[in-house]
């Protein structure tokens, strides 16, 4: 039987190991499943109170993907049994997954993402708590819950605030790819390494004489990053969003979400990649882009657990009321890739339905991740 998730540890100097762990579903591009989770978090409470190991890597099967998103399938099929209704299933995934996230996030060691090849989605979240984020001449990173009717989860309501200004709040509603270049820019990822140099940089690490201090263990990460990194630069691709950062701060600087969303999708380009997001958004959920505006606007000021809660609330919301179950039938189900969303327009959707999605269905106490 296939283990969705293999750890193995790794001797290195200083008579301390590395922990290593992979996402071990190539078929499904690693989709983030609750059985990846469940195996995950206790494996990462044991190394981190594990004072032999003095880092993690983390990082996908195969050269496809290191998770191209969350196990939504499953998730599709709960939503069915249930519809209109605060579905277990759902709640139970999305609570674990951002308790994961938040794992990662606050991790005490030196946490290493190989971020290679696909990364969305639940990938997002997983990669964005490393505190060294590699990305590859082969990366492609998005956040495109606007095709299926959710909205960037995963801590995106954190990392996309912290994106230079318009970013953020471009990306959530488009759904925009991104590659290496652009990961840098965005502060989604912190070193370029080839994708042939997996192998190099894992002897490097295993040679590097590793203490007690985590400061320090990972200044002595970011070294060997650093050093790989200047070799391997030429193989960096071209940017895409720096060098329209100006064009999407303006297209991005209206006072409410429809101004925003007409000047995109308006938006007359020959740039491919612009070009593609307009057309990705005009075709998106238009209650999603009513909670990315929001989300974002709320987030600017709540703690890192707190916006983990929130998007609890939110996701649970998504499954309940929204068009989550819709969009995951039309791209992945009956692939006819033509959504039936609820609303007919972003102009049309009202503002107490908006409010219903950041409206918790637990009180303080009985929320799942009241504990973060």
């Amino acid at each position: 039987m296939m283990t969705v998730v293999q750890f193995e540890e790794r001797a290195a100097g200083g008579d301390k190991r590395i922990g290593i762990a992979r996402l071990n579903s190539e078929k499904s591009l690693n989709a983030l499943s609750l059985p990846m989770i469940q195996l995950l978090l206790p494996q990462l409470k044991a190394w981190a109170e594990d004072d032999g190991i003095a880092c993690v890597w983390l990082e996908g099967a195969g050269e496809k993907a290191f998770c191209a998103g969350g196990d939504i399938v499953a998730m599709y099929n709960a939503m069915r049994e249930q519809p209109g209704e605060l579905v277990d299933d759902v709640a139970e995934f999305f609570g674990q997954e951002y308790r994961l996230d938040y794992a990662i996030h606050t991790f005490p060691k030196p946490f290493i993402v190989w971020g290679d090849g696909i990364v969305m989605g639940g990938g997002m979240g997983l990669m964005n708590g490393g505190s060294h984020r590699i990305v590859t001449e082969r990366s492609l990173l998005a956040m495109p819950e606007i095709t299926i009717g959710l909205y960037p989860d995963v801590g995106a309501t954190h990392f996309l605030n912290q994106m230079p200004k318009g970013c953020g709040l471009f990306l959530g509603l488009t759904g925009a790819h991104m590659n290496a270049s652009d990961a840098l820019f965005l502060k989604l990822a912190d070193h370029f390494v080839a994708s042939s140099a997996k192998q190099e940089v894992l002897d490097a690490l295993s040679a590097v004489t590793w203490g007690d201090t985590a400061s320090l263990n990972r200044e002595k990460v970011s070294d060997v990053l650093n050093a790989q990194g200047d070799r391997d630069s030429k193989l960096r691709p071209a940017a895409q969003v720096e060098p329209n950062h100006a064009l999407i701060q303006s297209l991005t600087d209206g006072d409410e979400v429809t101004t925003v969303v007409n000047a995109i999708t308006g938006l007359e380009t020959e740039d491919k990649w612009l070009g593609r997001a307009a057309k990705t958004l005009a075709r998106g959920c238009p209650m999603t882009a009513h909670i990315v505006w929001n989300q974002l606007h709320v987030g600017k000021d709540l703690s890192l657990a707190d916006c983990f809660r929130l998007e609890t609330t939110l996701s649970a919301q998504c499954a309940a009321r929204g068009d989550f179950a819709e969009g995951i039938r039309a791209l992945l189900i009956d692939k006819d890739k033509q959504p039936k969303w609820q609303h007919a327009s972003v102009a049309d959707v009202a503002a107490e339905d908006v409010d219903a999605f950041f409206t918790s269905p637990w009180s303080a106490g009985e929320h799942p991740l009241a504990d973060l």
